[in-house]
C-alpha cells in the first residue's frame, strides 16, 4: 500500500511543481516592448521623461522605473550676487523615476507608460565646484548620456531599490 502511495503521489507532486513554477516564468519571459523605437525620452532640462508601451505582461500591478545618468551644467554665484560663467560642473548625477500601473489598466497584457526623474538636488549643498562655500552652486541643465526602464511585476513597491521581480530591463544610450 506504501509502495502504491508513493508511486502515485510523488510523480503529481513533481506534474504540479513543474507547472507552476514553468507558467509563473514563462508569464515573465515574454514581456517586452511593443514599439519601434521601443522608448521615447525627451530631455526636459533638469529631469527626463520617457514614455512607450509594453505587451505581454501578466496579471497584477506594474512598476516601471526610469534611472537616467547626466552630466549637469552649473553656475556659481558669489555672496554679492555676481555670477561666474558656466563651466563649474559638479560631478555625473543619477536620477530617479518611478510610475506604479494597477493591473486593471492592463489590457490583453498590453499597457503604455510614461514615467520622468526627479530633478537634481540644487543648489548643491556646500557648492563644492564654486570657489568656496560661501557660493551659491546651481544646476541649471543636466545633459542626460543613459536611461535604464526596469519593469516589475506584479509589484505595488514603489520605493527604490524596489524589492519585486524584475521581468524587463533594458539600457539605453541617449
Amino acid at each position: 500500500m506504501r509502495r502504491r502511495f508513493r508511486f502515485f503521489v510523488i510523480p503529481i507532486a513533481v506534474v504540479t511543481a513543474v507547472l507552476v513554477f514553468g507558467a509563473a516564468q514563462a508569464s515573465a519571459a515574454s514581456v517586452h516592448f511593443k514599439n519601434k523605437p521601443p522608448v521615447t525620452f525627451s530631455d526636459q532640462g533638469l529631469f527626463l521623461s520617457s514614455s512607450g508601451a509594453l505587451t505581454g505582461l501578466g496579471n497584477g500591478d506594474v512598476v516601471i522605473a526610469l534611472i537616467a545618468t547626466g552630466q549637469p551644467v552649473a553656475t556659481c554665484t558669489n555672496p554679492a550676487g555676481a555670477t561666474q560663467p558656466p563651466g563649474q560642473n559638479p560631478a555625473e548625477v543619477v536620477l530617479t523615476g518611478v510610475q506604479s500601473i494597477p493591473g486593471s489598466e492592463i489590457k490583453n497584457g498590453n499597457v503604455a507608460f510614461n514615467v520622468s526623474t526627479a530633478g537634481p538636488v540644487t543648489p548643491v549643498p556646500g557648492a563644492p565646484d564654486c570657489p568656496n562655500p560661501q557660493w551659491t552652486e546651481n544646476i541649471t541643465d543636466v545633459t542626460f548620456t543613459s536611461a535604464t526602464i526596469t519593469v516589475y511585476q506584479p509589484c505595488t513597491d514603489t520605493t527604490p531599490p524596489i524589492s519585486c521581480t524584475i521581468v524587463l530591463q533594458r539600457t539605453f544610450t541617449l
